[in-house]
């Protein structure tokens, strides 16, 4: 059995058994992948891995968001972390200053940034591209500018003292603990923009990304979509922000929002692969790790991360999402044409 073989028959049992799991329930493959994941504080080395788990769920929620208004629909924001920003900051004040609840803070915080994603997304009925990035590019600096001026908000000491979630007398106040929150709303937030993917919403939307004036001639309406691309995303980073500020130590300084946490952001959807899912997940969980290693060199950090898109937009455009893509795809085609081989050497034969 050659190689090519054997990779190919690895993933033709893989969708086998996902399309097996599907005709069983469709919800049944992220069931499956909430008890495996459910399983992982218990296999992770230390405390502090579990924290880095927690974190990267977050990230993920965010990359998908942004993938959502920048693969999906095609509109080059630069400002989702600024998105970020009010939806932790939204849910820390509530909660510390005004006492409420988690559960009544995360709402209002996505809220909160549901207003301010209709803020990004008005711009993009009329600029494109380098334009539209530096619009939104402004918005994310003047929020943290905003944050860092002002004492109601902590300035640059930060925002403390914001408490963890509860149900009844239960705390999540450990990152074991706080696990068993975020990680279910990670998988949630991937299912729901899978469903986004395949329906008429997601196809309206990659029908904007590709040409909005055919787009429109279609009958698709773009202003439209343009806004509700931003408002999803926003309600994503309004979720990531609000697990992120009640996530121990409860604390939040303007300095977590910065452009090269940004950059980061977009690292994560750049090499994932825009308008790829899984590979937007992959690219959180590399970027995510690297970030973490190479935090001692944290002065060089803009300059490595702009470094690593650079170089992935000239040797891989289309991120790892494409090379799975074009994996399967040749794979598929040497399948063929092995069994096209097959046939005419039996036909030869007779």
């Amino acid at each position: 059995m050659t190689e090519q073989a054997a990779s190919l028959r690895f993933i033709d049992a893989t969708e086998r058994s996902l399309t097996r799991l599907r005709a069983i329930h469709p919800l049944a493959p992220w069931i499956i992948a909430l008890l495996v994941l459910a399983l992982l504080p218990w296999v992770l080395a230390n405390t502090y891995h579990v924290f880095l788990a927690n974190f990267i769920c977050i990230m993920i929620l965010l990359s998908v968001g942004l993938n959502i208004v920048k693969g999906f629909c095609g509109q080059v924001t630069v400002g989702h972390v600024g998105l970020y920003a009010i939806g932790a900051y939204t849910a820390a004040v509530l909660s510390v200053n005004f006492g409420t609840p988690f559960w009544v803070s995360l709402p209002i915080a996505v809220m909160a940034t549901l207003l301010a994603g209709v803020v990004v997304g008005v711009p993009s009925f009329r600029l494109e591209g380098a334009y539209l990035a530096l619009v939104t590019l402004g918005l994310g600096e003047s929020v943290r500018i905003f944050i860092s001026a002002t004492e109601y908000l902590g300035a640059t000491n930060g925002f403390s003292g914001i408490p963890a979630p509860r149900i009844g007398d239960f705390r999540f106040d450990t990152y074991q603990k706080y696990y068993y929150l975020v990680m279910p709303v990670m998988l949630f937030g991937v299912f729901f923009s899978f469903q986004i993917l395949r329906s008429r919403l997601g196809r309206a939307f990659m029908a904007v990304r590709e040409d909005p004036v055919a787009a429109a001639a279609a009958g698709v309406n773009v202003r439209k979509h343009k806004m509700v691309a931003f408002l999803i995303s926003a309600g994503y980073a309004g979720f990531a922000g609000a697990l992120y500020a009640h996530m121990i130590p409860g604390y939040l300084n303007p300095r977590n929002f910065t452009v090269i946490e940004m950059v980061t952001l977009l690292l994560m959807v750049v090499l994932g692969g825009l308008g790829h899912i899984w590979g937007g997940i992959i690219g959180a969980i590399i970027v995510t790790i690297v970030y973490d290693i190479t935090k001692d060199y944290y002065h060089y950090s803009l300059l490595l991360f702009g470094s690593v898109i650079v170089l992935t937009v000239l040797f891989m455009p289309k991120g790892i999402g494409g090379i799975i893509d074009r994996f399967i795809a040749t794979r598929r085609f040497i399948a063929i044409r092995e069994a096209q081989a097959a046939r005419s050497g039996s036909g030869d034969a007779a």
